[in-house]
């Protein structure tokens, strides 16, 4: 049951996910707000990696960072960013319809060789947390670069101010 309802927001946030990246555009990804901020493309880019991570924290009980390589491939274009995206969503959905309950339950860490970087816990606590709630964090990042930079944003959980009606309010005052 809890397998099917992590699904569900899954799916449900992969759509979400997908319009963000699709808005955009290529002119944004060397945007950077600050020198220790990344660019829109690195951003974005790693969005799109998180969705590789479903496979380590689902098959695997310790994620050693250390021994781990992604391939970003070119991020010098928004759709190479997003095609990324749509090959990771596919493997971490596989790995989420194939996981069993009670996988939910057992330990879980991350290391980074011999260092601890995160404590055991309960593998649905790291979907949840390390995953889900992570890559709704860089979401809102995203977000945030895409308005300051001048481009509108789609609306994630209903329309944005673009979307409403109240522009045209502001407009006949």
């Amino acid at each position: 049951m809890i397998t099917k309802d992590l699904l569900g927001e899954f799916l449900h946030e992969v759509e979400n996910t997908r319009n963000l990246l699709m808005a955009i555009p290529d002119s944004a990804l060397n945007y950077k707000p600050s020198e220790i901020s990344w660019t829109t493309g690195q951003l974005a880019s790693h969005i799109a990696e998180v969705y590789n991570w479903y496979y380590n924290t689902i098959e695997d009980n310790v994620f050693d960072m250390a021994t781990y390589k992604y391939d970003k491939g070119d991020i010098s274009k928004a759709s190479n960013i997003v095609a990324k995206f749509e090959e990771n969503v596919k493997k971490a959905k596989t790995h989420l319809e194939n996981l069993k309950e009670e996988r939910l339950y057992e330990n879980w860490s991350m290391k980074m060789g011999d260092k601890e970087i995160m404590a055991p816990m309960a593998r649905i606590q790291v979907i949840r947390g390390f995953l889900m709630n992570h890559l709704y964090h860089h979401r809102g990042e995203m977000i945030v670069y895409l308005r300051a930079t001048g481009n509108r944003v789609p609306g994630l959980y209903g329309p944005t101010y673009e979307e409403s009606t109240i522009p045209q309010e502001l407009e006949s005052i």
